[in-house]
């Protein structure tokens, strides 16, 4: 499946292909969206889960498409696109994730389980955050500005906002990290109460930056969410990201970026190539052989290495596909670290 979704005032359009069971019709689509609009908490009147227009317009697979990708005769199961695609890793957090984007997805996070669970009642759903630090010999060290906007309700001002919202970003920072009261901005423009697809039109993987590194690595510009493994702008995403992480963990690297590259209807990638940053102790040729030794990445190894035929993606589709904890049910598999091992051992 490769499906999009596009989002304004009280309409919902779902287009793309697919090949699947019959059970998954228009109407199952429809009711998906507004199970999912409701959960996050739109109930308003430019967007709210019961009146809100769902047009369906999935289609399917174009046989071209498929010839490629399926496997027949001694062809293995091909990618189901050309590109390129990027994995990261660094030491700035235990995660191994950029510290601006990982501060960033958790303060919004934090908002909003409050939201949720009733804490603070005054924030409406819509809310995007952005964290600059300082870094000292490449390390960060302390916030130089934080912003953070989030949706309210109309008799909340601006201070009161901002005093809702401190504390998330205190708990979340490091401590000492909190910038000055100055270069701490919320909802700069002074007011936020019409948000979400009323105020603002939003299309799948518009922002994929959000998804990946926050900037501090490059992406491969083909959007991860609505695409099953099979589309190696996610699998091989996923899996770049996984090899990236487990030499920065073997402690092979400080920071090491991963590139991989694909065609269409082709197996095995078209391109390794590993950039440790002048970080490196080892030689990036062993270790790109090393790595092509360790993990099958064709579509298909990818996808039986990290699990990837599983229910496991709408989690991914808020605070960012990197830098989360596997989870019990296979979720964010590529965040394991079960190479380190044959890594530190193949370079002792």
């Amino acid at each position: 499946m490769a499906v999009e979704t596009l989002v304004t005032t009280n309409r919902i359009i779902i287009a793309g292909e697919t090949r699947g069971p019959a059970s998954i019709t228009p109407a199952h689509l429809e009711d998906v969206a507004r199970a999912s609009v409701r959960e996050i908490g739109y109930e308003q009147e430019g967007f709210h889960w019961k009146q809100v227009k769902v047009e369906v317009c999935v289609h399917a697979q174009s046989p071209d498409i498929a010839r490629g990708v399926d496997a027949s005769g001694n062809k293995d199961e091909g990618a189901g696109d050309q590109g390129i695609m990027f994995g990261y890793a660094c030491r700035e957090t235990s995660e191994l994730m950029p510290a601006p984007i990982f501060f960033a997805h958790a303060i919004l996070r934090s908002l909003a389980e409050a939201r949720h669970s009733g804490a603070a009642p005054e924030l409406g759903p819509d809310a995007k955050s952005q964290v600059t630090l300082r870094y000292v010999d490449g390390k960060p060290v302390g916030a130089a500005a934080i912003v953070v906007s989030t949706q309210h309700v109309p008799d909340v001002s601006q201070d009161k906002a901002r005093e809702i919202v401190r504390p998330h970003v205190v708990n979340v920072l490091p401590d000492g990290w909190m910038c000055d009261d100055e270069r701490f901005y919320v909802n700069p423009t002074g007011r936020f109460v019409i948000g979400g697809p009323a105020a603002d039109t939003g299309l799948t993987g518009r922002k994929i930056i959000v998804d990946t590194y926050g900037g501090a690595a490059p992406h491969g510009g083909g959007c991860f969410s609505g695409k099953d493994p099979t589309k190696v702008d996610r699998s091989a995403a996923y899996a770049a990201r996984y090899l990236a992480k487990n030499v920065v963990a073997a402690r092979l690297a400080d920071r090491c970026t991963l590139h991989l590259a694909y065609a269409i209807g082709v197996s095995e990638p078209l391109a390794l190539y590993v950039e440790t940053h002048g970080t490196g102790r080892v030689c990036e040729d062993r270790l790109e052989g090393l790595l092509r030794e360790l993990v099958n990445l064709s579509p298909r190894g990818i996808r039986e290495h990290l699990g990837l035929d599983r229910p496991i993606y709408a989690r991914t589709a808020a605070y960012g596909h990197f830098g989360r904890s596997p989870e019990p049910d296979g979720g964010f598999s590529w965040e394991r670290l079960d190479l380190v091992d044959e890594l530190t051992s193949a370079f002792a």
